[in-house]
């Protein structure tokens, strides 16, 4: 599974608003992920954030998330 975050990782303490992502998996993973609402993220710095699902597409391996610590 990999992942990209749009945006700054150093200013997501302090952001009103949310980063937004993606993570790209097999397309059966991603709907699983789509389908719980809300997942376990541990970045490549070793922290572990709560990401809330936001969009997938049937068949596909992307789904899209928001991410807040």
């Amino acid at each position: 599974m990999e992942y990209e975050i749009t945006g700054q990782m150093r200013t997501l303490a302090s952001a009103h608003v949310p980063l937004r992502g993606l993570l790209r998996t097999a397309p059966d993973v991603a709907e699983a992920l789509f389908r719980a609402g809300e997942a376990a993220l541990t970045l490549d710095d070793g922290r572990g954030c709560r990401i809330r699902m936001l969009g997938y597409t049937t068949g596909s391996d992307t789904a899209y998330f928001e991410i807040r610590i």
